[in-house]
């Protein structure tokens, strides 16, 4: 074994969450390696889970990552429109924001610039997939699979930044699942004015609530965006059709309205992504720390997943530099826990109002699961489900 295959921290996943905790680590001296295995660029590639609050702003400049992390080409969000509790559209300004207008990203580029922040800061990158991790006494030992095989590598604090599949944390603690709530969607690239096609300047999210689950598009520096969230059992399969998806696009009131001509002369094919709210239980235990949607993960209608995942990240980071500086590792997992609970907590209170607030089809399948979620959440007793290894 080489001496670069022993590292006092490895972070698991390159998104926001594990980015943000590698700079953290490495900022704080330590030898820290980002295992990621991102997608190589390609046209019409993107990534959904673009919208960024502007409560985000106080985190970027305590990292030093502001302006730049949010600076053109990313777009200022100019508001949203919402048709959700009943048939007519509502204005949603900026203004209702304390911290004003948020941004809509272009996530491949977001998560890219916080990498190469983190491995700036001295973070080595390390190209693979994280799968699990084993016990090691003091210590975790890493397995990494890679193009020719797996590799190993040897820590003393390892974060979970891999999404909701937490790849090393599955078997250390449970995962509450919410829903089975998915999203099919589609980027829409924006129209070239070189190409006799007007470009879409359209910037307000729309978000519009249908009997079987609710459409939103929005527009972002690669395109627009849209998408329908709904169960897996409850899905039309013509969606999963580049036809068959314009077509349920054009049956809304709203949605489709947003389209231009050039969308409907050759939509792309549908993507599919999970988009059930999530909850670790533990969020931490010995050598490990979980960030990101591996820890706790939301509802895209939220407009939460990235700030949490910056923030966890780097109170993630923080958590296991101290615990490698020596600090007692029970106290700084419990004040994670407790961060991440009041998290969790505000999320279910607003989640239970938003799905509470469309009655219209209360009784289909859909909308009557979320009402029973929620049955006896203002006692604490919302019920999450086990999800199994």
């Amino acid at each position: 074994m080489t001496r670069h295959e022993v590292y006092d921290a490895v972070v698991a996943g390159g998104g926001p969450a594990g980015a943000v905790a590698a700079l953290v680590l490495a900022r704080a001296g330590r030898h820290v390696a980002i295992v990621d295995d991102p997608p190589a660029p390609a046209a019409g590639s993107h990534k959904v889970g673009e919208s960024l609050p502007s409560a985000a702003a106080p985190l970027l400049r305590d990292l030093n990552l502001w302006p730049d992390g949010t600076a053109a080409p990313h777009l200022r969000s100019t508001g949203m429109y919402v048709s959700w509790g009943s048939p007519a559209l509502h204005e949603r300004g900026p203004v209702q924001d304390p911290y004003g207008a948020g941004w809509q990203l272009d996530r491949l580029r977001f998560d890219a610039f916080l990498r190469e922040a983190a491995h700036a800061a001295g973070a080595e990158p390390l190209r693979g997939r994280a799968v699990d991790a084993v016990d090691e006494g003091p210590g975790l030992r890493l397995l990494v699979r890679q193009e020719h095989g797996t590799r190993e590598l040897r820590c003393a604090w390892a974060v979970d930044a891999t999404g909701r599949r937490a790849a090393l944390a599955r078997r250390r603690a449970i995962r509450r699942r919410e829903d089975r709530l998915v999203a099919a969607h589609v980027l829409m690239p924006r129209q070239n004015p070189s190409t006799g096609g007007e470009p879409d300047q359209e910037a307000r999210t729309v978000v519009e609530a249908v009997p079987g689950g609710w459409w939103y598009t929005t527009l972002t520096p690669a395109g627009r965006i849209v998408a329908h969230l709904t169960d897996p059992d409850l899905a039309d399969p013509r969606l999963r059709t580049p036809d068959g998806f314009l077509r349920a696009a054009l049956r809304t009131r709203y949605i489709g309205a947003r389209l231009t001509a050039g969308d409907l002369a050759g939509p792309p094919v549908p993507r599919w992504s999970a988009a059930h709210g999530l909850r670790l239980e533990p969020y931490g235990g010995r050598g490990w720390i979980a960030a990101g949607d591996a820890a706790l993960a939301f509802d895209p209608l939220s407009s939460q997943g990235i700030l949490t995942a910056l923030h966890s990240g780097a109170r993630a980071g923080l958590a296991a530099a101290l615990c490698l500086a020596g600090a007692p590792p029970r106290p700084v997992l419990a004040s994670y826990t407790d961060f991440l609970d009041g998290v969790a907590a505000a999320y279910a209170r607003h989640h239970a109002e938003a799905y509470a607030a469309e009655t219209r089809w209360s009784q289909l399948p859909f909308w009557h699961r979320r009402r029973a979620l929620h049955q006896g959440a203002g006692q604490g007793t919302r019920d999450w489900g086990v999800l199994s290894v």
